[in-house]
């Protein structure tokens, strides 16, 4: 077995390849020296890259309506017990200005697709936040829109786009999703962003109702095709007001795992050791640097509405101030060994 696991790695790390048995093999095994191997390859592999530097991202959840009723999602259309709220255009400017006094060079404005912003509104707040911040870079997450739309947000000074395919497996994003989305029409949004010239984050949440190893599979084969700059993975984590309230919670061990083999098959992405992953395990975003990761998102969202962005339950930070969260991560990552990076933190082939 030890001589098969070295096998694997060596793989991953010398042709950034896996087959659906060797992946198989990586989730299945819960040898921790096998374990602690691979994530020491894939923090190798990302300091050969990145250094010992860790990108801040602020994160501002500008709004919590959704037109969209996922399954498995705590803002989904149909929670009527969601207390919903919007952000002014004044509002968010306030949250880059205080991101950008407390050391951010990264705001991404995060939200479920809420038809109430239309793209002349969302052309306006980017124009305006890359006024006020023209060395700051501008992610946008909210969702599926028209290419048109993609491309108008892109003239107006967004560089980066997160959406998750969550899954490439038709039948499994069926299972998660409505009969109105597809999983056809969500990577049409990924090859649209590409092609317009975005920094583009695709991912998927680990240990979805329906997901296995071959699921998981076609998930990397997916983003081998795509090559985004970004990936985002965390575990799934249930929310109480959704059909899937009763399914168990993702698996923190098999999101570490992945998040090793992420960095090794696409070694110059962004990979953020997500708030999910905190909040499954207390240490989970310091294992998740540890194996890999080189990205944090902090809230700069204003703490009266953070409890009311809820995905799924318990999740960490929900009361804290900016400052407050900045300087507990911080210092965490300092006991790591890490830095807090003053650069955007783009990727490097993007880099001027």
């Amino acid at each position: 077995m030890e001589d098969l696991y070295e096998r694997i790695v060596a793989d991953l790390k010398q042709k950034q390849t896996i087959s659906p048995e060797d992946l198989k093999t990586l989730l299945a095994d819960r040898e921790e020296t096998h374990e602690s191997r691979l994530f020491a390859a894939a923090r190798e592999r990302a300091v050969q890259t990145f250094g010992k530097q860790i990108y801040l991202r602020g994160l501002i959840e500008f709004t919590n309506y959704c037109k969209n009723d996922c399954y498995y999602c705590g803002i989904r259309a149909g929670n009527a017990r969601a207390k919903r709220y919007r952000l002014s255009e004044e509002e968010i400017l306030a949250c880059c200005n205080r991101g950008e006094t407390l050391g951010f060079r990264t705001f991404v404005l995060q939200g479920g697709e809420d038809p109430f912003y239309s793209d002349d509104d969302i052309c306006g707040i980017i124009e305006k936040i890359k006024k006020k911040h023209p060395d700051c870079a501008v992610t946008l997450s909210i969702g599926e829109r028209s290419r048109e739309a993609y491309r108008r947000f892109f003239e107006s000074g967004a560089e980066r786009y997160l959406l998750r395919q969550e899954t490439a497996n038709e039948a499994h994003y069926s299972m998660l999703h409505p009969p109105a989305m597809s999983a056809e029409n969500r990577k049409r949004c990924l090859w649209d962003l590409k092609e317009i010239g975005y920094q583009v984050g695709c991912g998927f949440l680990v240990g979805t109702p329906g997901q296995g190893v071959s699921e998981i599979y076609e998930d990397l084969i997916f983003m081998q095709e795509l090559q985004p700059q970004m990936i985002g993975i965390g575990p799934y984590l249930a929310h109480q007001d959704t059909p899937w309230r009763d399914k168990p919670d993702g698996n923190v061990t098999d999101t570490l795992r992945l998040l090793s083999v992420l960095r090794l098959l696409f070694p110059k992405a962004l990979l953020p050791a997500t708030t999910a992953l905190g909040t499954a395990d207390p240490k989970g975003r310091e294992k998740g640097i540890l194996a890999g990761a080189n990205v944090l998102m902090p809230n700069l969202s204003p703490a009266a509405v953070r409890e009311k962005y809820l995905l799924y339950d318990g999740k960490i930070c929900t009361g804290e101030e900016a400052a407050e969260c900045v300087k507990c991560l911080s210092d965490r990552i300092e006991q790591i060994g890490y830095t807090v990076a003053e650069s955007r933190g783009d990727h490097p082939d993007f880099c001027q």
